[in-house]
């Protein structure tokens, strides 16, 4: 059977191999109804890219990496989905790795990609620092993901932790509580991230003219939910008084949510509970999580767009993208129930 090509796609869709080509590689600027008239051709002629002769065309190995510390955590392993399948649709295959969060792991997976087995790295970082990570920044294009400074002249996608975490304070402000709490972070140095979101913790606070108390700051031993739910149990056991959390991720939140039925409480009659990352865990929890949602496929896209750019030459200073959030609203933060006259009615 003949093997269809981007030519036989252009043809049936009466458009450029150009175009086609945009299309294939997911680029933004394709306006929506020719991006589904190149779709509308590509599945009825049954185009499948072909990476071997790509490869042997232009030299490159048509694969991405893709690194991050622990892909047993929910959120990794959800991004790492949506990645697959954003390479998937410009061509690509995707090399997954685990790096543990270790310098020794971070290490590996930059100085192997000199061996030319991919053709680009996105890459999470948890353990070097920019120092270190400017050694191998010209060795094979790279992006970064998360918020940890990086090289200056390095590419770079994230959300805004800070807005994200204050947004996620006004919505519990907003239901009427006032001694809200943040879960989660760690007992020893802070990661960046979470002092981010603290900071956003912190920020909302005092937008809504409402104390800073350090009292209400939950560390967790380990980064579980188990961890969690110890380190708030504990908490609660000793005195702590909360009618909010802001957890710092949807395992801290988890966590809470056992810690405080355990002890009989409600929620969200007596603390209402928001998460971060709004994995699919969190539709299923009883009550089901309110939580912070990262524009997932925003990252990928956009992550991709970069690498793609260097991997065909570019050579302009580093970009730094934030892409968007979103506050998925469930039930352990529910929007406020309103009177027939539209007014929200009484906590």
């Amino acid at each position: 059977m003949k093997r269809v090509t981007l030519q036989d796609v252009a043809a049936h869709a009466g458009v450029s191999m150009k175009t086609v080509s945009n299309v294939v590689r997911d680029y933004q600027h394709v306006s929506p109804g020719m991006r589904e008239r190149v779709r509308a051709a590509i599945d009825e002629l049954g185009y499948r890219p072909n990476l071997r002769g790509r490869s042997l065309a232009t030299g490159r190995s048509s694969m991405l990496a893709l690194a991050f510390p622990d892909l047993r955590r929910p959120y990794f392993a959800e991004l790492a989905h949506v990645f697959a399948r954003v390479c998937e649709a410009r061509g690509y295959r995707l090399l997954l790795e685990e790096t543990g969060g270790t310098p020794e792991g971070e290490r590996a997976v930059l100085r192997d990609r000199e061996a030319g087995i991919v053709d680009g790295v996105v890459v999470h970082p948890q353990a070097l620092r920019a120092t270190d990570l400017e050694a191998f920044r010209e060795d094979t294009p790279l992006v970064f993901l998360g918020e940890d400074p990086q090289p200056s002249g390095a590419d770079q996608v994230a959300i805004d932790n800070e807005a994200a975490a204050a947004d996620a304070v006004a919505h519990l402000v907003g239901l009427g509580h006032r001694r809200i709490g943040f879960l989660g972070h760690e007992t020893g140095p802070w990661s960046y991230t979470s002092a981010l979101r603290l900071d956003g913790y912190r920020a909302g606070l005092e937008r809504a003219g409402h104390a800073y108390d350090a009292s209400l700051l939950v560390a967790r031993g380990e980064g579980d939910a188990i961890g969690a739910e110890e380190a708030l149990g504990a908490a609660l056991d000793a005195g702590l008084v909360v009618d909010g959390l802001l957890c710092r991720d949807d395992l801290a939140a988890i966590g809470a949510l056992r810690a405080l039925r355990i002890r009989g409480y409600d929620v969200p009659g007596d603390v209402a509970v928001v998460g971060w990352d709004a994995t699919v865990l969190t539709a299923s929890t009883v009550p089901s999580l309110t939580s912070v949602a990262p524009d997932t496929h925003a990252l990928a896209t956009r992550a991709l767009d970069l690498l793609l750019e260097r991997i065909d030459g570019l050579t302009t200073p580093g970009r730094h993208v934030t892409v968007g959030h979103r506050l998925l609203v469930r039930e352990s933060a529910p929007e406020p129930a309103r009177e027939p006259g539209g007014e929200p009615g009484p906590r």
